[in-house]
C-alpha cells in the first residue's frame, strides 16, 4: 500500500487538475510547432509554402471556432437590426441579384466562347440535361428552385476555380501530385508481400493493394475525427446555401470521401424517419461520386488526379440540386430547421486498432472489385462473341457491345463537348461505365491516354488509337460516379441492411436515383468541356533542336503535324511556309518525323 501511495496521489492530482494539465501540454505542443514552423520558413519559405497554407487553414478554423464560442452570440445580437432590414428588402433585392448574376453570366459566356465556339456545345448539353431531368421530375410544381440554382451555381464556381483560375489549378494539381506520392508508399508493403516482379507486371498486385492502404488511412482519419470535421464543414456550406435538410446534406457531403454504402452510415439513426425525397437524395449522392479508396486505383492507372478530385467535389452540390429537381420534397421532414446532427466516432480503442480495422475492411472491397472485373470482362467478351456471330449472319463484320454503345450514345458524347471524331470512343466508354462499371471504363481510358502520350498515330487504319486532351478531360468527369446497373444491388443491399422495414421505399426510388446519378456525372462533364482551356504547344523549333528523336511523345506528334501542315511538295521540290521556312534544319526534322509518322511530304 505504501509503495502504491505515490501512484494513487499522482492519479488523484492528474484528475483534479486535468484541464490545467491539458492546457499546459497543448501550449507546449503549440510552442514546439511554432518554433518548427518559424525554422522551416526561415530556411526556405518556398519549400515550406505547403506547410504555410495548411497551417493558415487550420489556424483560421481554430480562431473561427473560438470566436464563435465566445463572441458569436454578441455579434448576432449586434447584427440583428441589419438582418431585419435585409429581410424586409430581400423580396426585391433577390430578383435584382438574380438579374445581375444572369447578366454577368451571359456577358462572360459571350466573351469566353467567342475564342472557342465549341464550348457552346457543352453549354447546350448542360441545359439539355437539366431540362431532361426536369421532364422526369416526380412533382413538377413542388421543385425547390433555390436548391437547384444554388447547387448548379456552386458546381459552376468550383469548376471555374479549379479549371480556370491559377490558384485553383495549382492547388488541385498540387493536391493530386501529393496523393500520387502518398499512394506510392503502397509499394513498400505490396513489394514485401508479393515481390517486385508481380507488382510491376500483374494488375491485381499493382493496383488493388492501393485500396488496402487508402482504406487504412481513411480509417485512421475517421478515428482521429478529421473526416467527421471535414464532412460537417462541407455539409454546413451546402445546407446553408441550398436550404436542404442536415441528414441528406451530410450523406451527400460524405460521398465525396467514402462510398455509396459507407456514407449512409453517417446518418444511420435517422434513416427510418427520412422522407422519400431525402432517401432519393442520399441514393443520388452515392451514384454520383466515387469512394476515395477506388480513386486511388484510378490514379494509379494514369488518370489525372486533379480532375478526379475536382469531379468528386463538384458532384456533391450538383447531385443534391438534381435530386431535388427530380424528386422534390412534398412531405414534412422531421429534420427541417434542425441546425445539425451528431456524428458518431469510430468504435476503435486506439489508432492501431483503427488502422488494422481499415485494412481488414478493405479485403472485402478488394475481393469484390477483383471478382467483378473477372465476371464483367468475361461477360463482355461473351456478349461480343455472340454479337459478332449474329452480325456475321447478315454480313455485318465486327459487331460488338462497344460498337453499339458508340452509335447509341454518340449524340450524348457530342453534346458533352467531345469532337465528332472522338464521340464514338467517348460513347463506348460511357456505355461500359453505365452497363458494366466505371473501373473497366477507366482502364480503357487510361490506355487511350497512354497511346496519346506515347505519340502514336491518331488513326491506325479505320481505328482511332486515342482521343484528344479535351475529350479525355470530359470523359474523366463523365465516368466519375458509381451510377451503373450493378450498383443498384449494392445500394439496395446496403440501405436495406440498415433499415429492413423500408425496403419497399428504397426500391421505389432507386431507378430514378440511378438516372439522376448518371446525368450528374454528364453535367460535370459538360462543365469540364465548357471550362476546358486547350494546352498551348510550345516552340516546336526549340523542341526539335533539343530532342534526339529516339522515341515518340505527344509533343513530338503535335510538332510533326505542324511541320507536315507547313510543308509543300510540288513537282518533286519540297518547301515550307510560315516560320518553318526560316529554319535551316526543317528538311532534317521532316525526315526524322517521317520515320514515325506518314504524310504525303515524306515521299519527297
Amino acid at each position: 500500500r505504501k509503495a502504491l501511495q505515490p501512484v494513487s496521489k499522482a492519479k488523484h492530482f492528474c484528475k483534479a487538475h486535468a484541464k490545467v494539465l491539458r492546457r499546459v501540454v497543448l501550449g507546449l505542443l503549440g510552442v514546439a510547432y511554432l518554433c518548427y514552423f518559424i525554422a522551416a520558413c526561415y530556411l526556405s519559405f518556398q519549400r515550406a509554402l505547403a506547410l504555410v497554407v495548411m497551417t493558415a487553414v487550420v489556424a483560421f478554423f481554430i480562431c473561427w471556432d473560438i470566436f464563435k464560442k465566445h463572441c458569436g452570440a454578441k455579434v448576432l445580437l449586434l447584427l440583428r437590426p441589419v438582418g431585419k432590414c435585409f429581410q424586409k428588402s430581400w423580396p426585391w433585392l433577390k430578383w435584382l441579384l438574380w438579374v445581375a448574376l444572369l447578366a454577368g453570366l451571359i456577358v462572360w459566356l459571350a466573351l469566353d466562347t467567342g475564342r472557342n465556339p465549341e464550348q457552346l456545345i457543352s453549354l447546350g448539353g448542360f441545359c439539355f440535361l437539366v431540362l431532361f431531368l426536369f421532364a422526369f421530375s416526380k412533382h413538377h410544381g413542388a421543385v425547390s428552385w433555390r436548391a437547384v440554382f444554388w447547387g448548379l451555381g456552386l458546381e459552376f464556381l468550383l469548376g471555374l476555380f479549379v479549371l480556370r483560375t491559377t490558384p485553383g489549378t495549382q492547388a488541385f494539381q498540387w493536391l493530386g501530385d501529393q496523393i500520387q506520392y502518398f499512394l506510392g508508399y503502397t509499394t513498400a508493403g505490396s513489394s514485401f508481400v508479393f515481390g517486385n516482379t508481380l507488382i510491376q507486371e500483374v494488375f491485381a498486385f499493382q493496383t488493388l493493394p492501393i485500396i488496402v492502404f487508402f482504406s487504412c488511412v481513411m480509417s485512421i482519419l475517421y478515428y482521429l475525427g478529421v473526416m467527421q470535421w471535414l464532412i460537417l464543414k462541407i455539409s454546413w456550406l451546402l445546407q446553408v446555401s441550398m436550404g436542404t435538410t442536415p441528414t441528406e446534406t451530410l450523406s451527400v457531403a460524405g460521398n465525396i470521401f467514402v462510398g455509396q454504402t459507407e456514407a449512409p452510415l453517417l446518418i444511420r439513426p435517422y434513416l427510418p424517419d427520412m422522407t422519400l425525397s431525402e432517401i432519393h437524395a442520399v441514393m443520388t449522392g452515392g451514384f454520383s461520386t466515387i469512394a476515395g479508396s477506388v480513386m486511388g486505383a484510378y490514379i494509379s492507372f494514369g488518370i489525372d488526379a486533379a480532375s478526379l478530385i475536382a469531379a468528386s467535389v463538384m458532384a456533391a452540390p450538383c447531385a443534391l440540386a438534381m435530386a431535388k429537381l427530380v424528386y422534390p420534397e412534398v412531405e414534412e421532414s422531421k429534420f427541417k430547421g434542425k441546425a445539425s446532427i451528431r456524428l458518431s466516432s469510430g468504435e476503435e480503442q486506439n489508432i492501431l486498432e483503427a488502422a488494422s480495422n481499415g485494412a481488414a475492411t478493405s479485403v472485402g472491397l478488394v475481393a469484390n472489385i477483383a471478382a467483378n472485373l473477372i465476371a464483367f470482362l468475361a461477360v463482355l467478351e461473351f456478349i461480343n462473341a455472340a454479337l459478332r456471330w449474329f452480325g456475321e449472319m447478315v454480313d455485318i463484320e465486327g459487331l460488338t457491345f462497344q460498337v453499339i454503345c458508340s452509335y447509341v450514345l454518340m449524340p450524348v458524347a457530342f453534346l458533352m463537348g467531345a469532337d465528332w471524331a472522338d464521340s464514338p470512343l467517348v460513347a463506348e466508354l460511357l456505355g461500359i461505365k453505365i452497363f458494366l462499371n466505371e473501373f473497366v471504363a477507366y482502364q480503357q481510358l487510361a490506355k487511350y491516354k497512354k497511346n496519346r502520350l506515347m505519340g502514336l498515330e491518331e488513326w491506325d487504319g479505320n481505328r482511332k488509337q486515342w482521343i484528344s486532351e479535351r475529350a479525355e478531360s470530359i470523359t474523366t468527369f463523365a465516368l466519375c460516379g458509381f451510377a451503373n446497373l450493378s450498383s443498384i444491388g449494392i445500394t439496395l443491399g446496403g440501405l436495406t441492411s440498415m433499415v429492413p422495414q423500408r425496403k419497399g421505399d428504397f426500391a421505389s426510388v432507386v431507378l430514378r436515383a440511378l438516372l439522376t446519378g448518371i446525368c450528374v456525372s454528364m453535367l460535370n462533364a459538360c462543365l469540364a468541356g465548357l471550362l476546358h482551356v486547350p494546352t498551348q504547344v510550345g516552340d516546336c523549333a526549340m523542341f526539335f533542336s533539343t530532342t534526339n528523336f529516339s522515341s515518340t511523345s505527344y509533343t513530338m506528334y503535335t510538332c510533326c503535324k505542324q511541320l507536315f501542315a507547313s510543308s509543300v511538295l510540288q513537282n518533286g521540290t519540297l518547301s515550307f511556309t510560315g516560320s518553318w521556312a526560316e529554319q535551316a534544319e526543317s528538311v532534317l526534322w521532316l525526315g526524322e518525323c517521317c520515320v514515325y509518322y506518314n504524310h504525303t511530304s515524306c515521299a519527297g
